[in-house]
């Protein structure tokens, strides 16, 4: 079981009527969904590059409680902080360095695919710590799609959907990530991890193992993708791209190298791209093994490629940090504890620790005693359970 309860999440709805005079007059019409967070088990910054990544949905989240107007209006408030923000759903306007972007820009692309979309009234509340790398803004992205929908969600294929939310984070907000956020957010499936190919949209659900839980460990160092390291991680695979087309045609992304190609055109590139390539080439080929290794449950080598997946995002990627390295050798030397590695992008945020059922809280104790005199931060440790994808809950009796 998670540890993962939000009492708040919950009461929204009520929360939502006693707080809107709106929704107070229309109470029956309140709807809630919800959007899951989500951690990445291994594969992290191919998706960009038409690579293989194996990501599961979590049961922290978002919600947004709602009601559905035909004034072509978002009226949105931040159940935490009382923050409200409003635009129209046709014309959202240009992005305003806020929260509310990846809103409008859901509305924004949403509109462009051609779909029929309604406005709302909502209370937004969040169980997903800020700045984790826990995909808050693809669960943003999708809670809002669901809400500017029909009563019977998106009319979008899923896999249709997740593109249409990942070209509001690309072309509005403005961050260049990849297909897996909104595709684990969209497509999750509960007790599984959802291996993707970047490329061909093939995916294929992978169970977690039931003797194993999926614990994060936040740095309390807060990660921010709009900054411009990720945009310049994209910049640099795109180097080596460039590179070994010239003198290899055919090659249109990472996904067409292999280790042999790459070190044959070592020289054609700097030794940034080239080492930015090399972290891609390999973290491939782990996905595929740990995908193997999971089936199979092979603990050892789930854990060795866990620990080569962190060691090569600290060292060829360089996205890792102090606070996440010091994560994951607390985790490495705790007893339990099968795998640890950096989850998400980087820069900040979390770990992921794959441990054995019922020894969570040797971890949590662990981090608690030793991270903060390592660091000087404060951790956050949560036993997550991989959930279904986003949609609609239940309305209020």
């Amino acid at each position: 079981m998670s540890d993962t309860s939000h009492p708040a999440l919950e009461s929204l709805p009520e929360r939502f009527i006693q707080r809107d005079p709106a929704a107070r007059a229309q109470a029956e019409r309140v709807r809630v969904v919800r959007a899951p967070g989500r951690v990445n088990l291994i594969g992290e910054h191919t998706d960009y590059n038409e690579g293989f990544v194996l990501p599961a949905a979590i049961d922290l989240e978002i919600r947004i409680a709602f009601i559905p107007t035909d004034d072509g209006r978002v009226e949105l408030t931040l159940d935490a902080t009382g923050e409200r923000r409003e635009f129209v759903v046709a014309s959202p306007g240009p992005r305003r360095g806020e929260w509310i972007d990846y809103v409008a820009g859901t509305a924004w692309a949403l509109t462009e695919a051609g779909l029929p979309l309604r406005g709302f009234r909502g209370l937004l509340a969040s169980s997903l710590p800020p700045g984790a790398g826990l995909s808050s803004s693809a669960a943003i992205e999708l809670a809002t799609a669901w809400a500017l929908s029909g009563p019977d969600g998106p009319a979008l294929e899923p896999m249709a959907l997740a593109r249409t939310a990942r070209r509001a984070e690309n072309d509005y907000v403005g961050v260049q990530s990849g297909l897996m956020d909104q595709f684990a957010v969209t497509m999750g499936r509960a007790g599984m991890a959802l291996r993707l190919d970047c490329r061909s949209l093939d995916w294929e659900a992978v169970p977690i193992p039931v003797d194993l839980e999926l614990v994060v460990c936040h740095s309390g160092s807060p990660r921010r993708l709009e900054v411009s390291a990720y945009n310049d991680r994209r910049a640099e695979c795109a180097r080596a791209v460039e590179a070994i087309a010239t003198h290899g045609p055919g090659i249109s992304s990472l996904r067409d190298v292999d280790l042999s190609m790459l070190e044959r055109h070592r020289t054609h590139m700097d030794e940034v791209a080239h080492a930015r390539a090399l972290h891609v080439v390999t973290e491939n080929l782990r996905v595929l093994d740990a995908e193997a290794a999971l089936k199979a449950g092979d603990r050892e080598a789930v854990g060795r490629l866990f620990a080569a997946s962190h060691a090569s995002l600290r060292d060829l990627f360089e996205v890792s940090s102090p606070a996440l390295d010091a994560l994951v050798v607390i985790a490495a030397g705790t007893p339990g504890v099968v795998a640890a590695r950096l989850t998400g992008a980087g820069f900040g945020g979390c770990t992921l620790n794959l441990v054995e059922r019922g020894r969570a809280d040797e971890l949590r104790a662990a981090v608690e005693r030793d991270y903060p005199a390592r660091t000087g931060l404060m951790p956050q440790v949560f036993v997550v359970d991989a959930v279904d994808g986003a949609g609609f809950l239940s309305t209020p009796g």
